[in-house]
């Protein structure tokens, strides 16, 4: 098995680093950061997105582990005191993994085509004013969108800024992508949804400015910005990332261990 490390820079994850090297060579795993078999994730769910976001051309390669060094996050499954069971698990175990849907983004503005892929969400603002977006659902007119942006997030994702905005928690094995407005504007005059919607895959959504200004956009934790937007297409993408599982981590128990602890059930 070969595989490559992504890690923080602070000292914790510098030594968990070490730590794993070293029982990685006693079980004969091969370190490979050009062609690894796996990607093993130290720090928290922003290291994954990190590494997700180095490796997304390779996605039908590789699988991504994790392990973290705060807080449990959706992505790093295993703590610093389990490196040498890991170690030993990827040498003897067959590498079985689930896959979790992705966003994919294409963007033409007046100048050229760009494609995307997020793991958690796609975001939308207008920096300057309110965001006035038309809105398609496949290719039919749905909504003039007016108000501070709108986030378009996998399942994997929900559980981030989506679940701020009030959109639902969904499960990682339903391929769709949801979409959740930002303070939109309701009143006599403007009306929108006033809904997170739920699109399934071969489903998709487009949104058009309708000022020409500068569009502010976040891939995960990714900040750019763009103008002269000619159309936002997000769609469920072809693609999916891969997340090596040597023992259950059930979703749902992820969802309860970070929203609401271990309350007792009375």
């Amino acid at each position: 098995m070969k595989y490559t490390l992504v890690y923080r820079e602070d000292e914790l994850s510098n030594d968990i680093k070490d730590q794993f090297h070293k029982y990685a060579s006693e079980n004969n795993l091969i370190e490979d950061s050009k062609s690894p078999d796996l990607i093993i994730s130290i720090g928290g769910d922003g290291t994954m997105l990190e590494a997700f976001h180095a490796n997304k051309h390779r996605l039908d390669k590789v699988a991504f582990l994790g392990i973290h060094t705060g807080h449990l996050g959706f992505y790093a499954d295993w703590q610093p005191n389990e490196l040498e069971m890991l170690a030993s698990l990827i040498a003897t175990k067959p590498l079985q993994y689930i896959e979790y849907p992705l966003v994919k983004i294409n963007i033409i503005t007046e100048n050229e085509e760009v494609q995307l892929l997020a793991l958690n969400e796609f975001t939308v603002k207008n920096i300057e004013k309110t965001l006035v977006m038309k809105i398609k659902i496949n290719h039919e007119d749905f909504e003039m969108f007016r108000g501070d942006g709108l986030c378009i997030s996998t399942p994997s994702g929900s559980t981030g800024y989506n679940k701020s905005l009030g959109g639902a928690v969904i499960h990682p094995t339903l391929e769709s992508i949801q979409v959740s407005e930002m303070a939109s504007i309701n009143n006599r005059v403007y009306r929108t949804i006033g809904s997170p919607l739920l699109l399934p895959k071969h489903h998709c959504i487009d949104l058009y400015p309708q000022h020409k200004t500068v569009i502010s956009l976040t891939l995960d934790h990714l900040s750019m910005q763009m103008k002269d937007i000619i159309s936002i297409q997000c769609t469920v993408a072809d693609e999916k990332i891969r997340f090596a599982r040597y023992r259950p981590f059930p979703f749902w128990n992820r969802v309860r261990d970070a929203f609401i602890g271990s309350q007792h059930m009375d």
